[in-house]
């Protein structure tokens, strides 16, 4: 590995976690962020405590579930009770989640920088921020979309209003019959737009412009200073972000590597050296990041006056 010019990297050892990141981020040519389930729980969007026991009271006296990370790979009794869950389920992750106040905190760091943004959180965080949907790639899938279970078409399809209905015709968690969505083409069972256990899902149209959007970005930056930084990306699915990310910082000798978790976890050997670890609660980072970010802003107007 060559020699690099991060400043942040060379001057950090004396910085604070966020003057880290905002040294980084004015250093950067461009931003690559990857988005884990760490991002959205630092917004209590957790799939355990409260949140979980609040919403689904009568299915953990049934099956004594942890979270809803056990219960989202669960396997029901039926196709009724199964979508009694996932209804409450889509509804709770996706459409009445609130405005996340990290996402929106991002969204203004990133103002007036080149970024691209890749997540495994397939909830709307972004789009309820209202992020540039050109920039954000969903690379797990979405829990407002439907797919057939069997992939026999390149095809997914908007559930919202069937939710709903679900929600509201539920009736000791199970959904009619009549509601329980087939595929129009086979025949078999639709189910929620999200990766498996094999890593496979249904990725349409849509899905292959926001990876070429994704891929665009990266070959416009291959000799560019690039801040590669994750933020909640963990082990569940380390092969999605966490992995790639490092290859990337690997492969190129201008990136400089940035994880934020509270979680230590390995960095390998060959990306070490252009590595920063910051372990701390993103949404306070943020926080403090963005207030830094305006003490500059408001230095500069100052001096130019």
């Amino acid at each position: 590995m060559g020699k690099t010019s991060w400043h942040v990297l060379s001057n950090g050892e004396y910085l604070t976690a966020s003057s880290k990141l905002s040294m980084a981020l004015d250093e950067a040519d461009a931003v690559l962020i990857g988005v884990g389930a760490g991002m959205a729980a630092a917004d209590g969007f957790t799939y355990a405590g409260p949140r979980f026991t609040q919403n689904f009271p009568d299915f953990i006296e049934k099956y004594r579930w942890l979270d809803m990370f056990q219960a989202s790979v669960f396997e029901f009794e039926n196709l009724n009770e199964e979508w009694a869950f996932f209804s409450r389920f889509v509804d709770l992750n996706y459409m009445s989640q609130p405005l996340g106040e990290s996402y929106i905190r991002l969204k203004e760091l990133l103002e007036g920088r080149n970024y691209h943004i890749i997540t495994s959180n397939a909830d709307n965080a972004f789009e309820k921020a209202g992020f540039d949907k050109n920039k954000v790639f969903d690379v797990q899938g979405k829990y407002n979309l439907l797919q057939c279970s069997k992939g026999c078409t390149p095809k997914r399809y908007n559930n919202e209003e069937l939710m709903k209905d679900m929600i509201d015709r539920q009736r000791g968690m199970k959904v009619p019959d009549d509601l329980i969505p087939y595929c129009k083409e086979c025949g078999a069972p639709m189910e929620l737009n999200r990766r498996n256990h094999t890593d496979w899902m249904v990725e349409d149209e849509q899905f292959f412009s926001d990876q070429k959007l994704f891929h665009n970005f990266l070959d416009s930056y291959t000799d560019k200073k690039l801040l590669i930084l994750e933020l909640g990306c963990g082990y569940m699915a380390p092969q999605v972000i966490k992995h790639p990310f490092q290859q990337l910082a690997e492969n190129r000798q201008n990136a400089l590597y940035m994880t934020v978790n509270l979680k230590d976890y390995r960095i390998p050997p060959a990306v070490r050296k252009r590595s920063i670890w910051l372990q701390e609660d993103i949404r306070t980072l943020l926080e403090n990041v963005q207030k830094e970010q305006q003490i500059i802003k408001m230095k500069t107007y100052e001096t130019e006056q």
